[in-house]
């Protein structure tokens, strides 16, 4: 049998160009720096290595950290973190198309979803890398809608904090009609994603709650009713939320929604199974797939599918189950059907705000957070992750603090670089046994908000003295 009806090539063949370009850069950084570390007494290495850095891997390494003698070494440790943090500043720079979404069946999909009734989207999905995908490949959102995407070990989000997300929101609306004007019948939707392991659900699930499904999937239920609750007793005039739970299958990238139902009420046992859906919807032709998904949903909710008051919600659940078609149809076409890296297989941990420019399956483990004490729990995960698939293996930890700031506003910049100092020091701190050990290393970077603005590095990892031209760039890279 062939493709899905619903699949969509052309988005599947860019996202796997950006997946394999990726997936090469990283791949290329242990095999360069065995050959750099194998040269290191050579006559003329520093320059040989330099050269070779910047053919195999695009950027030249800090050239105070290429000298070496029989009595000391190179500290490949430091030379591997580094090679880590440069590789994703350089991706992180390459500007990815990810208007891909923009578009759903010819029309501009953000409208589309205005007209479902949802003005804004904030999705919390755990922090587990292989969740690092969320927005561009599992669920192929919009950008453009979702107002935040912030991730926490077990998807326990901040409920303070998703109502200071939600009220900057209403309150653009009010001001300033964006991104449409406040008496429009729409809705702010917080969208909650948990995951287990379909080949292995009780060990390659949900760290947080012990790769217990049920548990995950529960506690996360309990938080979006919670934060509902607190929007809708805090705030007057009817304030609402909608809120929606999902669960992904990430050995296959398959999710499952808890549909609400009439009442708004979402339960742990009703969804729908997309990927048996996917396997019922095969021999379909296009329109008639998208119509029993239509069908599907509305069973789910125990509506009728021409149940005008639920429609939006049901519609845009509709909507993720077509998009995650083609995200199965991918994983079928170039992966096999089923990732072969059922577990952990990250690049880095990123702390701080979420960083969306580079999104790919197992990319980071990523622990948003403002202070150590608040996320302590969620960074101890990732550090027991990466014990194991670092430290084992006698590699350190990279780990990207990461803050933005709004140019707009006066002393923002300022403050965004204090809070990444403070916070890179805390962890430092927190996990000093592996700093001694070089086992752990820290780099701070902060960014605008503004479209198109580019990654700035906050001073030198771990004290590097490597000269820089005014612009960031390494000043051996500017005069190649």
């Amino acid at each position: 049998m062939g493709a899905h009806p619903l699949h969509d090539a052309t988005h599947n063949r860019c996202l796997l160009e950006r997946e394999a370009e990726i997936v090469a850069a990283f791949e290329a950084i242990e095999p360069a720096l065995k050959e750099i570390a194998a040269m290191q007494w050579q006559d003329g290495f520093a320059e040989r290595a330099q050269s070779l850095a910047l053919q195999r891997l695009g950027f030249t390494l800090p050239r105070a950290w290429l000298v070496a003698s029989w009595t000391a070494p190179l500290d490949m440790r430091r030379l591997y973190a580094y090679a880590v943090f440069r590789t994703f500043r350089t991706l992180a720079e390459r500007n990815f198309d990810r208007s891909l979404a923009n578009h759903n069946e010819g029309e501009p999909a953000d409208a589309l979803i205005r007209r479902w009734g949802f003005h804004a989207i904030d999705i919390t999905p755990c922090a587990d890398g292989r969740l690092s995908g969320v927005v561009d490949y599992i669920l192929r959102v919009p950008p453009a809608v979702v107002v935040h995407r912030k991730s926490y070990a077990g998807s326990m989000f901040d409920i303070e904090e998703s109502m200071r997300h939600w009220a900057e929101v209403e309150l653009r609306r009010h001001r300033e009609g964006l991104p449409n004007r406040a008496d429009e019948p729409t809705r702010y939707l917080k969208i909650g994603v948990y995951h287990t392991s379909g080949s292995d659900p009780g060990h390659e699930g949900c760290a947080a709650h012990g790769s217990d499904e049920r548990r995950a999937a529960s506690a996360l239920l309990e938080r979006l009713d919670a934060f509902r609750k607190a929007i809708e007793n805090s705030f007057c005039c009817g304030a609402s939320v909608a809120t929606l739970l999902i669960g992904v299958d990430t050995d296959t990238d398959a999710i499952r929604v808890h549909v609400p139902d009439a009442e708004d009420r979402m339960s742990l046992e009703r969804y729908v199974d997309n990927a048996r859906l996917y396997e019922a919807t095969r021999a379909l032709e296009r329109e008639a797939a998208k119509e029993a998904i239509r069908l599907a949903v509305a069973e789910c909710a125990g509506v009728p599918s021409d149940d005008a008051a639920t429609e939006g919600m049901r519609w845009f659940c509709a909507y993720l189950l077509k998009n995650n078609m083609a995200q199965i149809e991918y994983v079928r076409a170039y992966h096999n059907g089923r990732y072969t890296d059922l577990g952990h297989t990250e690049r880095f941990i990123t702390v701080g705000d979420s960083f969306d420019d580079v999104q790919m399956r197992n990319l980071a483990y990523q622990a948003q957070m403002d202070t150590v004490e608040e996320g302590a729990s969620d960074l101890d995960i990732g550090i027991k992750i990466f014990t194991k698939l670092n430290v084992a293996r006698g590699l350190p930890i990279p780990v990207i603090v990461h803050f933005r700031y709004d140019a707009k506003v006066p002393g923002s910049r300022e403050r965004a670089v204090k809070r990444g100092q403070r916070l890179e020091a805390a962890i430092r701190e927190r996990y000093a046994q592996l700093v001694r050990e070089g086992l752990l290393y820290t780099f701070v970077t902060v960014k605008d908000s503004a479209v198109a603005s580019r990654l700035e590095d906050v001073g030198e990892p771990n004290g590097a003295t490597e000269d820089h031209c005014a612009c960031g760039c390494d000043s051996m890279e500017a005069r190649s």
